[in-house]
């Protein structure tokens, strides 16, 4: 699926200009799921943690037996490279991703002898600071290790996560937010999740069940930073209800305020603009 429009692909030590196809029907990764991917974004001419994001691919690799290719440096590098391909002040969505090409006798386990590589660059728009989303609760939970690579960006958990975002649209929310396997709040269908009381902020303690997020860990250090408590911790829905303000926390929008979760309504808090002002300075300053 393409967010835009305008896309540059690096596939064989090669940049091209669009969508090409690099998969083959008989790939592993096409016919057994070991593909696993990250974002990272280019805003305002900055590409903030962009070799976090190029390490963490690696680690994903190899959470589905796939055997990395490339270094964090030759990613950075490549995606440098390809970034100049648009122009200077253009929003870019950067997806490095592997996928299995061989499997083993019985086709299950992903063959390390060759290990395909792409990256995904996409012009897609920033959202603007006064987007908002809501919340409902949905059916779908996060799974646990022992049940799926929770430990990896993977493409084969994205169906689960779409179908908790179909449920919550077709409710008439924007987003879900998914409890994990003993029924506490583990993130949204597709971010992480923060809420604030009296001044304090409060996310979900990574368990396991979902990917504490590189953005995450910044906005974390940004408030401690800047003299605010945060806790990772166990947090229940009732939790979220009784929370001042909400806010989910992703590579690909870094900030979205959320103003309802089911009936109970939440103003743009103090908190949640200070998050999201806080995370572009860093950004703009860090470059």
């Amino acid at each position: 699926m393409a967010f835009g429009k305008v896309i540059r692909t690096y596939f064989d030590g090669t940049w091209h200009d669009g969508d090409v196809p690099v998969m083959r029907a008989a790939d592993h990764g096409m016919w057994q799921g070991s593909s696993v991917f990250d974002g990272a974004r280019r805003f305002e001419g900055v590409t903030p943690d962009l070799d976090r994001h190029c390490a963490r691919v690696n680690r994903s690799a190899e959470a589905l037996m796939l055997t990395p290719t490339q270094t964090q440096d030759a990613m950075v590098e490549a995606i440098r490279e390809g970034l100049e391909g648009f122009a200077p002040d253009a929003a870019i969505y950067i997806r490095p991703m592997y996928w299995g090409i061989h499997g083993s006798e019985l086709g299950l386990v992903p063959s390390g002898e060759e290990t395909g590589f792409a990256i995904c660059l996409e012009e897609v728009p920033m959202h603007a600071p006064d987007r908002t989303t809501t919340l409902t609760t949905t059916r779908f939970r996060r799974p646990v290790l022992e049940d799926a690579v929770c430990d990896a960006k993977a493409g084969c958990l994205y169906p689960n996560n779409a179908r908790m975002l179909a449920e919550a649209q077709r409710a008439g929310f924007g987003n879900a937010l998914v409890a994990d396997a003993l029924g506490n709040v583990a993130e949204s269908a597709t971010s992480n999740v923060f809420m604030v009381r009296d001044g304090e902020v409060f996310t979900p303690i990574a368990n396991g069940t979902f990917l504490a997020g590189i953005t995450r860990a910044r906005h974390i250090a940004n408030l401690a930073r800047d003299g605010v408590t945060v806790h990772e911790d166990v947090l229940t829905f009732d939790d979220i209800r009784n929370a001042d303000e909400v806010f989910l926390s992703g590579n690909l929008t870094k900030v979205t305020p959320v103003t309802a979760f089911d009936d109970r309504q939440y103003q743009v808090g103090p908190v949640t603009r200070r998050v999201r002002d806080m995370y572009w300075d860093w950004a703009l300053s860090a470059a």
